[in-house]
């Protein structure tokens, strides 16, 4: 996944920028659209439009904006708010541990690097091939940076046309799985054994059966992650 060849790199930070441009450009499709229907959801629950730029900013959680939509228009404090937003994103403490020996040169850029880990950024960066004789720490942060402003970007078109016209927002929330869904496919171009998906798929089921869908994603995380843990010997002579 990553090039060891910095020479050169950097003293040309812009080579990283340009590599980065392409590799996300299926997230600016996807950030740009969700982004959006994040923005027209806060326009239509009554809640002040600078809201959705700030937490874009600030908050970039995706799934967890959605969410904190409906958690504020519905009256509940912020200690609720917060509560609720740090159980969802407590996925993220499992998949960053994989980053730490990546993000462990990247000097200054590193806390913006674990602050903008989202789902698709993983995703991304744990599958896309640093270019030859580009810098891999400045390859990874403009991919971070990217895709962050796509999220910013389609939060305030959004932002904008909700407040300029009134939307019909039903299934806007559905777009997160469209994503999910393509970043998936993308996934299993690289990780060919059906090891980890069978497993994450059996979690997930066993979940929702037992908790259903309002409080499965939590346990079906966990679970997978032990269980592929466990499998990991299995997976790594695999290949």
């Amino acid at each position: 996944m990553e090039s060891t060849d910095r020479g050169g790199a950097a003293g040309a930070p812009r080579a990283a920028l340009r590599a980065a441009l392409p590799a996300t450009f299926p997230v600016f499709l996807g950030y740009t659209t969700i982004g959006a229907a994040f923005g027209l959801l806060l326009a239509s629950s009554g809640l002040p439009l600078w809201a959705a730029p700030a937490m874009s900013l600030f908050v970039y959680a995706g799934a967890a904006q959605f969410m904190g939509v409906g958690i504020i228009a519905s009256g509940a404090g912020l200690a609720e708010l917060a509560a609720a937003t740090f159980l969802l994103n407590l996925r993220h403490m499992v998949y960053g541990l994989s980053f730490l020996e990546l993000y462990s040169r990247a000097g200054a850029r590193k806390p913006y690097l674990v602050f903008t880990l989202t789902d698709e950024t993983y995703a991304l960066l744990s599958t896309v091939s640093v270019p030859p004789g580009v810098d891999p720490d400045r390859f990874r942060f403009w991919v971070s940076a990217l895709n962050q402003s796509y999220w910013v970007l389609g939060t305030l078109a959004g932002t904008l046309a909700g407040g300029l016209a009134a939307f019909d927002t039903r299934g806007l929330e559905f777009s997160l799985t469209a994503l999910f869904t393509v970043l998936l496919i993308e996934q299993t171009r690289k990780v060919r054994s059906p090891l980890p998906y069978l497993a994450s798929g059996a979690c997930a089921a066993a979940a929702y059966l037992a908790l259903g869908p309002s409080r499965m994603l939590l346990p079906a995380i966990g679970a997978a992650g032990v269980l592929l843990f466990a499998l990991r010997k299995r997976l790594e002579a695999r290949g």
